[in-house]
């Protein structure tokens, strides 16, 4: 393990024990707020602490094996010994590289993913709709609660536009990658020479900013209209204006939201996602920056980057910026999106392991 890495985990073992000193403080523990933030932390910080704990007692363990190697009598044991940790140590040294990376702050947060119709007219709607379909099964998978902020239904089926909000524990860190360019290939229901179409929808995931860290939005740069919601709800919500729609005057960026029952709680969830478009302009102006002095991550989440094909006819997912290829798209289609996810957060990892390694030879 290199020098650098050694010094960081020195350090993990050290906080651990101003942490513990800390958390058994009398005054501390009455500060229910900065007791929760610390709680956090030491769990954080007790994970790697443990895992390096480890990595050293099997360092021990190695060089114990290799002096034993020398008596005839145990060489048989001491190379099974040796062998054993030095197994161990290599899957300890990628775990705690991996446990040192650099966290994005958003990933623990929940979400919302917006899905637009693209190129390909109702079939590229009702694309838009098994999206939703995909991300909502895979949600349950993982024990999370969706709801429909906005949705403009296609007369086909399907969706023009459709805004999920998505809760639970690091929601972010798991869609943030689904954002960009889908493509579908497949026959459409409408298809009656059994041609194969092409078609596209945009995916855009957008953290839900935290109240107390989100941009201040001056209310006289806002224009806030009402309006009749235009999908199914029940009759309070077909016979009030109770839907509501916001613009940033300033960027031109609206949101609206039409599934409450009331205008205050649709004005307030239509309020966060325009706040969460604003933060996500900002943000992707700063990556468009640090864009040009490195290499990007995986893609700039950009709506134009085509990240993804869905092929039917072959049963094939592509997702083009990892050259990943599965051959379960039905599964796939039916939530079952662990292997991608998974895929796109070792790639992530990886990167970031490579850039770590060459800002500290």
């Amino acid at each position: 393990m290199k020098p650098f890495l050694r010094q960081q985990l020195a350090r993990y073992a050290d906080r651990l024990a101003e942490l513990e000193f800390l958390l058994s403080r009398e005054d501390i523990m009455k500060d229910m707020a900065q007791f929760l933030t610390l709680s956090r932390e030491h769990t954080e910080v007790a994970a790697v602490a443990s895992r390096w704990a480890r990595y050293q007692q099997r360092e021990a363990d190695l060089a114990s094996a290799r002096e034993m190697l020398a008596d005839p009598d145990m060489a048989e044991m001491a190379q099974e010994e040796v062998d054993s940790a030095s197994t161990e140590l290599a899957q300890l040294e990628t775990e705690l590289q991996r446990m040192l990376l650099p966290k994005d702050p958003d990933d623990a947060r929940n979400a919302f993913v917006e899905i637009r119709a693209g190129t390909g007219g109702d079939e590229s709607a009702l694309f838009a709709g098994d999206l939703l379909r995909m991300y909502t099964r895979y949600c349950e998978r993982r024990g999370w609660k969706t709801e429909i902020i906005s949705e403009s239904p296609s007369e086909l089926g399907g969706y023009k536009e459709v805004v999920l909000r998505v809760e639970g524990d690091n929601v972010y860190g798991a869609l943030k990658f689904e954002s960009g360019g889908h493509r579908v290939q497949r026959v459409p229901a409408t298809e009656t020479q059994g041609r194969i179409h092409t078609s596209a929808c945009t995916v855009a995931v957008l953290p839900e900013p935290d109240e107390a860290q989100a941009i201040q939005i001056n209310p006289a740069d806002l224009r806030i209209d009402t309006f009749r919601a235009s999908g199914a709800g029940g009759q309070h919500i077909n016979k009030t204006d109770s839907a509501v729609r916001i613009t940033h005057i300033p960027t031109g960026i609206v949101a609206e939201c039409q599934d409450g029952r009331s205008q205050h709680s649709n004005k307030a969830q239509a309020l966060k996602v325009l706040t969460a478009r604003i933060q996500e302009k900002d943000r992707a102006e700063r990556a468009a920056k640090d864009a040009a002095q490195r290499k990007s991550l995986i893609g700039s989440g950009d709506r134009s980057d085509r990240i993804r094909t869905y092929n039917f006819p072959q049963g094939r997912l592509t997702d083009h910026r990892i050259n990943l290829t599965l051959y379960k798209l039905l599964y796939v289609m039916e939530g079952e999106l662990d292997d991608v996810v998974e895929a796109l957060q070792a790639y992530e990892a990886a990167q970031q392991l490579a850039e770590l390694e060459v800002g500290n030879v």
